[in-house]
């Protein structure tokens, strides 16, 4: 599709399904043209082998690998990476090679084995060192399957543990990064913008992730609690947001810890919640919407179904929604996120 026609078909879906609202959705913010390709630097690939063709990277669909080793979605960095581990992986038989995860610029290779095949990997780490990766990991994982990666196992093969994205936020070998740095950048603005976190105000950050949102908070001044699942998201949370403090845990178990962090704080109570497509567990809506009653409310979504379900029980507890903005994070795709902005009437 054209530019122009991804975006009516996202649009139009929106419309669909935040209906209620649809009067007060905002026209999607895409990329420029020279944006659409090349984007992606965050992806995994399943690997597989074959006598004839060697190591291929790609898709599974139907059981059968789709190999996109020049994806032009990707970045020139995951392309170049791609070629050099085709062209240098020893046979399956030596490197059971299950998945290739790239977050930025750290690389893993998930393994099915319990015995770290290092030494076979010498030629692949030199053509590795040369693609723009800065970190290289093996991780063991004999049972990786719909569970990409385990607890333990970790071994760096090469170079730096973590790396600075484009807009200078740590970032390890398993992050959950945006793909679209530049458009999460003009979504946290207005987040920013419309919580107006002041020196008194107390934010509560949900599904805080590496902290990107987390450093908006405390730059301003505002107290700020982050939760998030991810150990690693939580340690690097922390230094990409000096000031913050951050629990880990899903928002559902962690709910006795906001209560007893809403109550000792004064000022404006604010909230910023980014959930994955499941959206908001019904325990952390009720006691968002009924029981602590932020004063304003920034709602990342990825999901617009679920945002619909959610917006409609904090409207029924007495929010109303300002405005939805959309973003066109993944260019190319069908899907499409989009930021609700909420206060309590």
């Amino acid at each position: 599709m054209s530019a122009a026609d991804s975006l009516a078909q996202k649009t139009a879906y929106l419309a669909r399904a935040l209906a209620p609202w649809a009067d007060r959705l905002a026209p999607v913010a895409g990329p420029q043209d020279h944006e659409r390709l090349g984007y992606r630097d965050r992806v995994t690939l399943t690997a597989r082998w074959s006598e004839q063709a060697g190591w291929r990277f790609g898709l599974v669909r139907r059981d059968e690998l789709i190999a996109i080793h020049d994806c032009p979605v990707h970045t020139g960095r995951v392309r170049r990476l791609v070629r050099a581990l085709a062209g240098t992986l020893p046979p399956a038989g030596e490197v059971p090679l299950a998945y290739l995860h790239v977050a930025g610029a750290q690389a893993t290779l998930v393994v099915k084995a319990h015995a770290s095949p290092a030494e076979l990997l010498r030629s692949t780490i030199e053509a590795a060192c040369n693609t723009g990766i800065e970190g290289l990991w093996l991780h063991l994982h004999p049972a990786a399957g719909r569970k990409l990666f385990a607890r333990s196992a970790w071994h760096l093969l090469w170079g730096a543990p973590e790396s600075r994205d484009t807009q200078g936020f740590l970032h390890g070998p398993t992050a959950f990064m945006q793909a679209f740095p530049r458009l999460h950048g003009l979504a946290r603005t207005a987040a920013r913008g419309h919580l107006a976190p002041g020196a008194t105000a107390s934010v509560l950050d949900l599904y805080c992730g590496l902290g990107s949102t987390l450093r908006e908070w405390t730059n301003a001044g505002a107290r700020t609690l982050g939760i998030e699942l991810s150990g690693e998201a939580v340690r690097l949370a922390v230094r990409n947001a000096p000031g913050a403090q951050v629990l880990r845990g899903t928002c559902a178990q962690r709910l006795p810890q906001i209560r007893e962090w809403w109550s000792g704080g004064g000022g404006e109570r604010l909230a910023y919640v980014n959930p994955p497509r499941s959206g908001l567990e019904a325990e952390v809506t009720q006691v968002l919407a009924d029981e602590s009653r932020p004063e304003r409310l920034a709602y990342l979504s990825c999901s617009a179904g679920t945002l619909a379900r959610d917006l409609a029980a904090f409207s029924a507890s007495g929010y109303r929604v300002t405005t939805i903005q959309p973003y066109d994070f993944f260019p190319l795709t069908h899907h499409v996120e989009a930021l609700a902005l909420l206060e309590r009437r």
